[in-house]
């Protein structure tokens, strides 16, 4: 399995960007689907975007046009983009892997075999 740590969490008001990292133990461009899942407490952790080896992306729906997934392969570092971020993008944010290629649903949780710790975001009003 690879190790993943996350980084860039923070607390930013309504409107506000930041961005997010998730450093590899070792490359993943070519071997690893890569997503961000974000998580509150009490609720199901939710996919927020991934990326395949071919490059392709996948988003949910409430963050189209506002967050971009994005790696860099020479770094082994997956990134979220987050802009117009809102208070309800407040959430615990995890990176994850997936062996490519993928079968299952992008969002599907049960599918990725490594998590990162989690980063924390929080957007006030």
């Amino acid at each position: 399995q690879v190790q993943l740590v996350e980084s860039g969490g923070g607390s930013v008001q309504a409107g506000g960007s930041l961005r997010l990292s998730c450093a590899a133990s070792s490359h993943t461009a070519s071997t690893y689907c890569m997503a961000w899942f974000r998580q509150v407490p009490g609720k199901e952790r939710e996919g927020v975007a991934n990326i395949n080896p071919a490059g392709s992306t996948n988003y949910a729906d409430s963050v189209k046009g506002r967050f971009t997934i994005s790696q860099d392969n020479a770094k082994n570092t997956l990134y979220l983009q987050m802009d117009s971020l809102k208070p309800e993008d407040t959430a615990l944010y995890y990176c994850a892997a997936a062996p490519y290629p993928y079968s299952g649903s992008w969002s599907n949780p049960g599918g990725y075999s490594s998590w990162g710790q989690g980063t924390q975001v929080t957007v006030s009003s």
